[in-house]
């Protein structure tokens, strides 16, 4: 039989060894030949004070939905050591709201009776355990007009507000009764009156009861006309208004987003809109001289599908300064503070600001969250916000310039 001619080089052994060491020294690049490398915690972002405006001024910081699904129970219950503590999942951005004079949430859900029973989607009823960390990270109200409101009934919603109101948490957008519908929710801040109003595009089908549709407010831009007013003659010098609308995890806004958001805008006694809903991050639009928040994407949810969009959220500080008309102000700066939030080790809302300025960040996180706040930023950006002088937080230093 012929024997067939090994392919081996005669050096052999010796041969072996030197092509395996190349290739080493060619996957790692080992010696003089090696690049920089990447330091191990990537080059943090400088952190900002907010904003400063001349002379007096007071800022009203708005948030994401806190849309408490199961998984965010366990992790409350992990936190507490067998209790629900929600505060841990909410600190990381109680850095900002307090650097902020005025603090304002969206509680999409209705609360359950203490100790449950608690249910998810569709029909939430969720802990009320929640509404302590929402006091507890520097919060002083939330809007709570949502798709979600009326889910269990008038019950829920008398819940939730006698909740908030020991909290001493202020709340706008449902009511417990006809009176209390009427009365706008104001807050004195730095001598200043800032009313809050919050209405929902829809209840996911459902109806208010028959004679009690006071108890959740609807968007009409009549009815937000006259809610506007009826806070300035209650002595209101600010008017922000919070709209639940939009369309689920699609960033532009729809065509009944655009067309109420022209509608309030035009309106004069109506300062500022935040927007809910859509669970993702929608863009910010100055119209007619009103700045309009489409949507601020979620402070803290834990959707069945985590992709990126349902992680990301913002929080939107506006200052005011006094306006040359008495008991008017007018806006002088608008900030937008990209959030995040982390799946693991544990589920927390991460200020990504703040996080891209520790040193101490490792390398894989940080690419993690600069990718999140440039994303944030394309989709605030796309109806031209930063001309119109949004600042958005957290973002690369632009590059210099000889």
């Amino acid at each position: 039989m012929q024997k067939t001619r090994s392919l081996r080089p005669k050096w052999g052994m010796l041969g072996t060894v030197i092509v395996v060491a190349a290739a080493v020294f060619a996957v790692y690049r080992i010696g003089p030949w090696a690049p920089e490398t990447e330091p191990e915690t990537g080059t943090p972002r400088p952190l900002g004070s907010p904003v400063a405006v001349a002379g007096r001024s007071v800022s009203v910081i708005g948030a994401g939905d806190i849309l408490l699904h199961p998984d965010l129970w366990n992790q409350a219950k992990q936190d507490g050591g067998g209790t629900m503590d929600y505060a841990p999942m909410l600190a990381g951005v109680k850095d900002s709201i307090e650097a902020s004079d005025l603090a304002l949430c969206h509680m999409e859900t209705p609360v359950a009776p203490p100790g449950g029973p608690y249910t998810g989607f569709p029909r939430f009823s969720v802990p009320q355990e929640v509404v302590r960390a929402i006091k507890a990270v520097g919060y002083e109200g939330c809007s709570t007009g949502s798709n979600h409101s009326i889910d269990q009934g008038f019950d829920g919603v008398k819940r939730t507000l006698d909740a908030f109101d020991q909290a001493q948490l202020g709340h706008a957008g449902t009511a417990r009764s006809a009176d209390e519908a009427k009365r706008p929710q104001l807050y004195t801040v730095k001598g200043v009156k800032i009313a809050h109003l919050s209405y929902a595009k829809y209840f996911n089908g459902l109806n208010r009861p028959a004679g009690q549709e006071w108890v959740a407010n609807l968007i009409d831009p009549k009815k937000i006309e006259a809610d506007a007013a009826a806070a300035r003659t209650a002595g209101a010098e600010i008017v922000v208004v919070s709209l639940h609308w939009g369309t689920e995890y699609v960033h532009e806004p729809d065509v009944d987003q655009q067309t109420w958001a022209r509608a309030v805008a035009a309106l004069r006694n109506v300062d500022v809109v935040f927007g809910h809903h859509a669970h993702v991050v929608q863009p910010v639009e100055r119209i007619s001289g009103k700045w309009i928040v489409y949507g601020m994407g979620n402070q803290i949810a834990r959707h069945e599908e985590p992709i990126n969009d349902n992680r990301e959220g913002v929080m939107v500080r506006v200052t005011f300064t006094p306006s040359s008309e008495a008991k008017r102000w007018t806006v002088a700066a608008v900030e937008a503070i990209p959030t995040f939030v982390d799946l693991n080790p544990d589920i927390r809302v991460i200020d990504l600001e703040r996080a891209l300025a520790d040193p101490g960040l490792p390398a894989a996180r940080r690419r993690i969250y600069e990718a999140a706040v440039e994303r944030i930023q394309g989709h605030l950006l796309t109806r031209g916000a930063d001309e119109a002088g949004l600042i958005v937080r957290g973002t690369a230093p632009a590059p210099r310039t000889s």
